[in-house]
């Protein structure tokens, strides 16, 4: 039997959303697809094992049932992908399908419940009226199990090659939804390039630990362990939304990393990686955080702030003792909270939109007593239109609490550098590769203080830095100024010149023309 390929996976799963494409919002059935390919993957990892006891144990079924007890994952016969397919013609096939969600974590309560007793099907409902009413909605979940009952997603992994197909279609599905589902998109997707540019930029050593506080559908995660170059390492993360948890969650698994920790809750207000009392600490955090959320956290002084109100000020773990972001813009506070669950050679990077980097009054503060404190390491402008939902340029900030004595700061200006797309740009494999070196080389020491390369590095000091006013602006440190090319006016006037003459021959023709059209 011939192997199955990414690409086989990857279309076939992509032509399951074709059922629900057109009617539904790529934002809710996304959860819907998704859900049904770990089912399907669970139901044929369940088979090819089954079958190999059935081999070792010359056919013996109990012996081969109990040693199913052993494996990673539990499926009860009434959540095994099959099962629904036969009963795909009831009428409560969404019930049969809850159900067996419901079963399915019970049967696996210590990996897909969390550590505070949430499931992570439990903001999925096949038997929501969301698919349309009951006939409707029949007819689509008939049509997904027949989909996903195509033989390009035998997912049992006797058939499948060593590398990460099933992560990869999960990686390729989250992609094509966050393309179609516009704004929504930045909630639970980094595109793929910027997740890369980040993981390298930061890369973790082995027996890391790395994490994501606002880890969305976990992909940049992911990368951030990959980029490890072993399985030495282990990954954190926390989300707020609950379906997009659950996608994190499945993400994981569905990647190997069995043991990575992915909570639900606001990182902000309910930060919930700790070791006791106190906040865990990590080598290596990155993040892309929503940009400039409003309402964070901060209260105004008119609102009412009752026993349970969460105020920023007297925060449990101290995260904003350089100053308490406003209201309406919760930049800092993200990087605040990143910066404070570094480690003591902790490394972080983050994406943030511009004004993080020269906005005034508190903002102005906090960034003032980061750059003192000498974490600061880099500052780098990518081009506009990278995210899903919103075509302003960012940059990535990088902070590095081993800098030591050395208190430079390197600036990129990368954001001319890009495949430009139809709906949106794209950073190419030498673009990362580019300010991966960069940077690199300036970590290393090789870079010393001034223009690195010319209107695109440069390397500025702490006095320089102050004398600006801790005001990051690239464009104070990186002269992207392209000059006007010189005009020859003596030039330009013999062309004038030379177009008024033609004009007059032309002009000579036009009246000959008319004057024979007259006789």
């Amino acid at each position: 039997m011939n192997q199955i390929t990414q690409k086989d996976i990857n279309d076939a799963v992509w032509k399951a959303c074709d059922t629900f494409r057109g009617s539904i919002d790529p934002s809710v059935y996304k959860d819907y697809i998704l859900t049904m390919l770990f089912i399907k993957y669970l139901s044929d990892v369940y088979d090819d094992k089954y079958t190999s006891y059935l081999e070792k144990y010359d056919g013996n079924e109990e012996r081969a049932k109990r040693a199913m007890q052993h494996e990673r994952f539990k499926v009860p016969e009434n959540c095994h992908f099959l099962y629904l397919y036969e009963h795909r013609n009831e009428n409560n096939i969404g019930e049969l399908i809850d159900i067996a969600l419901e079963d399915l974590q019970e049967a696996n309560r210590e990996k897909l419940y969390s550590d505070d007793g949430v499931g992570v099907f439990q903001n999925i409902n096949f038997n929501s009226s969301i698919l349309g009413d009951v006939r409707d909605k029949n007819t689509r979940l008939k049509n997904l199990l027949l989909d996903f009952n195509d033989k390009k997603l035998d997912l049992r992994p006797s058939r499948l090659p060593g590398n990460d197909l099933i992560g990869g279609a999960y990686e390729y599905l989250i992609s094509n939804f966050a393309s179609d589902a516009g704004k929504k998109a930045g909630e639970f997707f980094t595109p793929g390039e910027v997740s890369t540019l980040l993981a390298k930029l930061t890369k973790s050593a082995p027996g890391s630990r790395i994490c994501d506080p606002t880890c969305g559908s976990g992909s940049l995660l992911i990368k951030a362990g990959q980029e490890v170059g072993s399985n030495n390492f282990s990954l954190y993360g926390q989300e707020a939304n609950g379906s997009t948890w659950a996608l994190a969650v499945i993400n994981m698994f569905l990647h190997g990393f069995d043991n990575a920790t992915i909570r639900w809750g606001d990182t902000i207000r309910n930060p919930k990686l700790k070791e006791g009392d106190a906040l865990m600490k990590f080598d290596t955090v990155v993040a892309n955080p929503p940009f400039s959320l409003d309402k964070w956290g901060k209260t105004s002084d008119r609102e009412d702030k009752s026993v349970t109100s969460y105020d920023p000020e007297s925060d449990m773990y101290n995260r904003f003792w350089r100053g308490v972001p406003p209201k309406s813009k919760g930049d800092w506070a993200f990087i605040s909270h990143m910066i404070e669950t570094l480690n003591e050679n902790g490394r972080a990077g983050v994406v943030v939109p511009h004004g993080v980097l020269f906005r005034g009054a508190s903002e102005g503060k906090i960034r003032k007593k980061v750059i003192e404190e000498n974490l600061l390491e880099a500052v780098i402008g990518i081009p506009a239109n990278l995210f899903f939902g919103t075509g302003i340029p960012a940059a990535i900030i990088v902070f590095n609490k081993a800098k030591e004595n050395h208190t430079d700061v390197l600036f990129i200006d990368a954001s001319k550098h890009y495949e430009s797309a139809k709906n949106q740009n794209k950073l190419r494999e030498e673009d990362i590769s580019r300010i991966v070196r960069t940077y690199r080389d300036f970590n290393a020491g090789k870079s010393t203080p001034g223009v690195v390369e010319e209107k695109y590095s440069y390397v500025a000091t702490y006095k320089e830095i102050a004398e600006n006013n801790f005001n990051l602006n690239i464009p104070r440190y990186v002269d992207t100024f392209e000059e006007e090319p010189e005009v020859d006016i003596a030039a330009v006037q013999k062309e004038i010149e030379k177009l008024e003459g033609e004009l007059k021959e032309v002009k000579v023709e036009m009246e000959k023309y008319l004057k024979e059209l007259m006789d």
